[in-house]
């Protein structure tokens, strides 16, 4: 079977990740993808920085990974970019066969997907966060490192849970909202907050300065 071949889009830290995550799923990196000008011409984990998003355009048609761990930035590139979307299963996660993971989704290191689950478009799945039976993770939702989300968990489109934070079943998290690190959400989240603590509460209305989990006072 001839190898997978795919563009990623983004050269920080969180496609780091990702580029180790191709490569041990053994599929091939033709290029890295950024629009901060002085990234090209550098290499990022061996894979070579050729250019603006854009340039993807011109070449030989792929599919392709948005690795920026920002909600709001994915999203934006999804909406202007008619590409194929990759996506990505690093082969030390676990994603149950009936499990739904959308186009542009990326499943990394010890990640669990359980079953009956549905996750939507360029969903994140960070080191280590378990998504529990039949929950659902709605498009472009970032799970931290070590958020653990019970059973029958429903997370809203674009929404931020910060590392390590616990979801108990049937909890809703609404959409672009954003959950401190190392809350425990025990009730349903309105759209659009930051929450934190234990348990986690409303703190404030999300900013558009707000892209992750804030810092607790």
């Amino acid at each position: 079977m001839n190898r997978k071949s795919v563009y990623v889009i983004g050269a920080g830290g969180h496609a780091k990740v990702a580029l180790h995550s191709l490569q041990r799923a053994n599929v091939q990196v033709e290029g890295v993808f950024d629009d901060r000008a002085e990234l090209w011409g550098s290499r990022l984990c061996g894979a070579l920085v050729l250019g603006p998003i854009e340039r993807i355009a011109e070449l030989p048609a792929l599919p392709a990974v948005v690795a920026i761990g920002d909600n709001r930035c994915r999203k934006k590139i999804a909406e202007q970019w008619d590409f194929e979307w990759f996506t990505l299963v690093d082969p030390q996660a676990v994603v149950m066969p009936d499990a739904v993971l959308g186009p542009g989704t990326v499943v990394f290191p010890g990640a669990i997907v359980q079953t009956g689950s549905r996750l939507g478009r360029h969903v994140i799945v960070n080191n280590a966060a378990t998504v529990d039976h039949d929950c659902t993770v709605g498009d472009f939702v970032h799970l931290a490192p070590g958020v653990h989300l019970a059973g029958m968990v429903a997370v809203e489109e674009g929404a931020f849970l910060g590392i390590g934070s616990a979801l108990i079943p049937n909890v809703t998290v609404g959409a672009w909202s954003i959950v401190g690190a190392g809350s425990a959400v025990v009730r349903d989240l309105p759209a659009g907050i930051v929450a934190y603590g234990n348990p986690a509460r409303p703190r404030r209305p999300r900013s558009d300065d707000d892209h992750f989990s804030p810092r607790h006072p």
